[in-house]
């Protein structure tokens, strides 16, 4: 389980940049689809690097 922990932050990068690109492709089209994609890369950028430090001294 510790394993895919390290991972939550990626999947949240990636969730915001396939809303960046339903955006582009005028899926969404108000500037909350902008903010909710910049939250969740933001979000998931921070929470990537504190899950690594804590998850790699469980080896």
């Amino acid at each position: 389980m510790n394993h895919i922990m390290r991972y939550v932050g990626l999947v949240l990068i990636l969730i915001g940049v396939l809303v960046l690109g339903l955006y582009y492709f005028a899926v969404f089209n108000s500037n909350g689809a902008l903010l909710t994609a910049a939250i969740l890369m933001v979000v998931g950028l921070i929470g990537h690097i504190i899950a690594n430090k804590i998850f790699l001294e469980d080896k």
